[in-house]
C-alpha cells in the first residue's frame, strides 16, 4: 500500500474530510467523478489524485465519499479490485442511512468498516465526527483511525441505532446555524449595521455561547436565563422568537432530517 488514506468522492463533506485529515499526514490519494475536482484539491492539500481503482488499490484506510444512493454502484465497481487486494482496507463510510452491514453486503464481502456521520466544520477542527464500528475493526485499526482524525474535531463513538438520529443533529446542524447566524446579521443589517460588522459579530456569538456551553456544563436554558435581564431587551427578543415558534421549528428540523436518513437506507 502506497497511501494511508484513499478518498471516493471529493465533494464538500469529502473535501471537509480530506483537509481535516491533511493537518496530520500527507499519504493520501483522492479520486473522485470529476477527475479535475480531484486533482485540484490533491494538489491543495499535497495529496495524489487517481481513479477509483487506484485509490481502492493503494489506500489502507478507504474513505467512501459519495452519495447513499450512488454508493451500490460505485462499491460494485470497486469490488473485483477490493477481492484482489491482499491485505483487507479498512472501509469508512460517511453515507447518511446506510448501515455496516449495507456496505459490507454491496462490497461483496465482510471488511472492516468504520461507519462515520462528520460535519463540514471539520474542515476548521471544529467538526464532530460520530464513529461506529463493524466487529472485524481491531484496536490498532482504531488507533490509526483516530491518529489520522485528530485535527478533525471532537470524535464520538455512537451506537448504530442512534447514527440517523445524531447525523441529524451534528451533520445537519452545520446548515441550521449557518440559517440563524444569517438571520442575526440580517436583523442587525436592517437596524444600520454594516453587513461584515454584522456577519463577524453574529459569527462570534454563537461561537461563544457553544463555548460557554461546553466550559461550564449548563443547561443551555440556564445560560439564556442568565441574559436576560428583568425588564431587559433580551428577553423581549426571546419573547419574539417564542412567539414565532423558532423552537418548535428547530426540533421538527431535526426530527424531519433523522427521518429522512433513515429513509436513505431503505
Amino acid at each position: 500500500m502506497r497511501y494511508t488514506f484513499g478518498l471516493i468522492g471529493s465533494g464538500n463533506m469529502g473535501g471537509a474530510i480530506a483537509r481535516a485529515v491533511s493537518l496530520t499526514l500527507k499519504d493520501g490519494i483522492l479520486a473522485d467523478h470529476s477527475p479535475q475536482r480531484a486533482q485540484e484539491l490533491a494538489a491543495e492539500l499535497g495529496f495524489s489524485s487517481g481513479t477509483n481503482e487506484d485509490a481502492t488499490r493503494e489506500s489502507q484506510y478507504l474513505f467512501l465519499g459519495v452519495k447513499p444512493h450512488l454508493m451500490g454502484g460505485m462499491l460494485e465497481g470497486i469490488r473485483p479490485t477490493l477481492a484482489s487486494r491482499e491485505t483487507s482496507p479498512i472501509l469508512v463510510s460517511m453515507a447518511a442511512g446506510l448501515t455496516i452491514a449495507q456496505i459490507q453486503q454491496m462490497a461483496g464481502q465482510k471488511y472492516p468498516v468504520i461507519r462515520i456521520m462528520p460535519n463540514t466544520p471539520v474542515a476548521v477542527r471544529e467538526g464532530v465526527v460520530l464513529y461506529e464500528t463493524s466487529a472485524n475493526v481491531t484496536a490498532d485499526m482504531m488507533d490509526g483511525f483516530l491518529n489520522m482524525m485528530s485535527q478533525a474535531g471532537k470524535l464520538f463513538h455512537l451506537e448504530e441505532s442512534l447514527m440517523d438520529v445524531g447525523a441529524a443533529v451534528s451533520g445537519c446542524g452545520p446548515a441550521y446555524a449557518y440559517l440563524i447566524l444569517d438571520a442575526m446579521a440580517d436583523g442587525g443589517v436592517a437596524c444600520g449595521l454594516p453587513r461584515p460588522d454584522a456577519v463577524r459579530f453574529a459569527a462570534q456569538t454563537l461561537l461563544g455561547a457553544a463555548q460557554m456551553v461546553l466550559e461550564t456544563g449548563k443547561h443551555p436554558d440556564q445560560l439564556k436565563n442568565d441574559v436576560c435581564s428583568p425588564g431587559g431587551s433580551t428577553i423581549q427578543g426571546v419573547r419574539t422568537l417564542e412567539q414565532r415558534a423558532v423552537r418548535a421549528a428547530v426540533m421538527d428540523a431535526v426530527i424531519a432530517a433523522c427521518e429522512k436518513n433513515a429513509a436513505l437506507g431503505k
